[in-house]
This record gives C-alpha cells, structure tokens and sequence, in this order.
C-alpha cells in the first residue's frame, strides 16, 4: 500500500475501522488534523446512479474517533498530494464533494472499483483476495489483539451491540495460548 496514491484510505480503514461508503464519504470538514479526530456523520451511497452522501447506517454509526498518529502523517500527506491534484487540473476539479478520498479530479470513487482495485494491490502483494470490508474485521481483531476493550471495540466500529462486534474479533491463535497460560498461571499459582 505504501507509496499507492490512495494508501491514506487503507490506512485509515484498517486502524479505524470504517464502513467502505464511511470511508468514501469522509469530507475534509470531517477531519481535525490538529485534534487527531475523525467525525464519521455521512456515507457515500450510489442510488440509482447517482452518488450521494447518506446518513450512516445507524444512529450509533455517527461518531467521533481518535486516530492513532500513522493516520494522521497518512492523511496529511494525502492532503498535500490532493492540492496539487486540485491546482493541476484547476477549473475541471469536482471541488463541492469536498472529499478526503476521491478520483484525482474530485469526483467520488466507486465502491466496487475501490474493491477490485485492492484485491489488485494484494495479489501484487502476494496477499490472497479480500474484501475491502475485510479491512473492518482486521482493525477489530488487531484491537482485541492488543487488549482493548470489547465495549471500546464496539463504539469504535459503530456497533450499536456488542453482539455484532463478537463476530469481527476473530479470535487469535496467540490470544488462545496467552489465555491458556494465564489460567495456568491463576490456577497454580505461578
């Protein structure tokens, strides 16, 4: 992904977990760089035909993140690149989407050609194919991975119960072994 002209956009749905249409729809205004935040308030959405920006899928799918810093140095980067995008084809630029991830002209991105293109880029990698939303489950099980808390988990996901969240933390190998030696560990003392 490194180098890639969208690497913000995988980079910021892989550590925060965003909905692809979240991701999309992300507008600068949502964004303060200074505060390290991220507001999610909108979806991009392609009803027939035509893109628009939807309300999120749920009441609790609004919400405000707290990025971690490679999202940040990801997005600052993007932004400098998307100026020089913007004053390269002047007039022409789609500017009233006001979009963090779009075509180099400012129009919204498709979803499924967003998807097809990062399968491209996996299977350069020699990464077998994934959906763009298998990005989501990655960010919750990396979460878990690192002890955080399921509740947090939850809201960060936009989850509006912690039922949904259980199915995206899948549960790994070395969580399984550290569980076993911690119970070791209560039950004989050591």
């Amino acid at each position: 992904i490194r180098g890639d002209r969208l690497e913000a956009l995988y980079t910021v749905a892989l550590a925060s977990g965003l909905r692809q249409g979240e991701a999309l729809g992300l507008q600068w205004a949502d964004l303060n760089l200074e505060a390290g935040t991220l507001s999610v308030k909108q979806s991009l959405q392609r009803i027939d035909g035509r893109y628009t920006l939807a309300p999120t899928k749920t009441e609790r799918s609004a919400r405000t993140l707290k990025l971690p810093e490679i999202c940040l140095e990801a997005l600052r980067a993007h932004r400098i690149a998307q100026d020089i995008e913007r004053e390269t084809i002047g007039e022409a630029w789609q500017g009233n989407w006001d979009l963090v991830f779009c075509h180099a002209d400012g129009s919204p991105l498709s979803r499924h050609a967003e998807t097809r293109r990062f399968q491209r880029i996996l299977s350069n990698a020699g990464i077998e194919k994934h959906r763009f939303h298998d990005l989501r489950h990655t960010c919750a099980t990396l979460l878990l991975a690192q002890g955080v808390n399921l509740t947090v988990i939850m809201e960060t996901l936009g989850h509006t119960q912690i039922a949904t969240t259980n199915i995206y933390t899948h549960v790994l190998p070395v969580l399984m072994a550290d569980a076993a030696a911690k119970m070791d560990a209560i039950l004989t003392g050591d």
